[in-house]
């Protein structure tokens, strides 16, 4: 039995791979960094993501 994608699938598949390559997927090596970076500080570390999903939503 053969199996295909629908264009739904292949859709998602290739915004994910243009989330990847432009850096927008976060890696669990990427979360200690942000972590680590905010002294791991649970009000600064979300601060952070705040300030980046405001940058991604003015995009």
């Amino acid at each position: 039995m053969k199996k295909t994608l629908t264009q739904k699938q292949i859709a998602d598949y290739e915004q994910l791979c243009r989330d990847r390559n432009n850096g927008r997927l976060l890696t669990p090596d990427g979360l200690r960094f942000i972590c680590e970076a905010n002294n791991y500080d649970p009000e600064a570390i979300g601060r952070h993501f705040l300030e980046m999903l405001a940058k991604m939503q003015q995009r």
